[in-house]
């Protein structure tokens, strides 16, 4: 009988144990509050299915997806003729980033930014067929001084066949950085292929920063451990050590190429946790002025 006795206390004793360090485990996970700004998204609901990750681009989806990963507020992306801008979705801190790529209009550029309907200003180099320094962006530059916004820059490669990868070569952001001091300037996709040349551009200049959206694309699942750790994980974590400094980094995923929540789980382990409110939600509200945000959400990870 004593032997009875004496397993179920061994049994009860195991089972209490895995009980607690159980509920240790979910205590942490509920201690970690990681509010999320994506720093690059895409708003242009036009209800197709995106041919790399087969998402359906509909606001129900974009906000589905929200929720998964988190996410409190996003930038949106939008191009010269309005497509995906959307006023209402102000409210719900989507804020948007006037897009100039062969045209631009300089009058709607400063109504929007005076009014804060766009919060920044993109230049896709490579679908432009200027370098960053061309003269043609010097007007951009001044307003951007003039009404304190950042200046995203395309990067690496194209999403199209007909952009010229000459001009996205991230190496011409460093003398627009150079002349221009007083402009924030943001290098998206990390420069990919051009990795260490964006990384370096960063480190050297302190208007630069940079966020490594659409370094993979597609559905993230279908891609192998070693195909996310070499292409996705690896030159996040290589570019954000080089660069010694975890103000200038950013989160952003280029969503609807990607789903929000699984390039979340593999860009979170590229970076140390103890950085993780800076580079997820911090940053993006120092670099793009999101005075909105400030205070709003309590971003804590043990």
């Amino acid at each position: 009988m004593l032997k009875y006795v004496l397993g179920a206390v061994v049994v009860f004793g195991v089972c209490g144990l895995l009980w607690a360090q159980k509920g240790a485990s979910n205590a942490s996970k509920e201690a970690d509050v990681l509010p999320v700004i994506d720093v690059h998204t895409h708003t242009r609901f036009d209800g197709r299915i995106e041919r790399s990750s087969k998402l359906p681009v509909t606001r129900e989806q974009y906000e589905k997806e929200w929720k998964e990963a988190g996410i409190v507020a996003a930038i949106s992306h939008v191009g010269d003729d309005e497509r995906g801008f959307n006023a209402d979705m102000k409210a719900k801190n989507v804020f948007h980033c006037y897009g100039i790529e062969e045209s631009r209009d300089l009058k709607r550029l400063e109504k929007g930014l005076k009014s804060g309907d766009f919060r920044c200003i993109k230049i896709y180099l490579g679908y432009s067929y200027k370098y960053a320094y061309d003269k043609y962006f010097k007007p951009v530059y001044q307003l951007a001084e003039k009404y304190d916004v950042p200046v995203v820059f395309h990067t690496g490669d194209t999403y199209s066949a007909d952009g010229k990868l000459k001009f996205s070569d991230p190496m011409t952001i460093d003398e627009v950085a150079v002349d221009n001091r007083k402009v924030n300037f943001v290098i998206a996709h990390l420069g990919n292929p051009w990795i260490q040349t964006a990384a370096e551009v960063a480190y050297k200049n302190p208007n630069v920063y940079i966020e490594a959206s659409a370094l993979l694309i597609g559905n993230l699942k279908e891609i192998s451990s070693a195909g996310l750790d070499r292409y996705l994980i690896d030159p996040i974590r290589w570019s954000y050590g080089y660069m010694e400094d975890p103000s200038k980094y950013l989160y952003g995923t280029d969503w609807p190429l990607t789903g929000m929540k699984d390039y979340l789980e593999a860009y979170k382990k590229a970076i140390p946790r103890e950085a993780w409110c800076q580079v997820f939600y911090e940053n993006a509200i120092k670099v793009f002025k999101l005075k909105e945000l400030e205070g709003k959400h309590t971003c804590s990870v043990k």
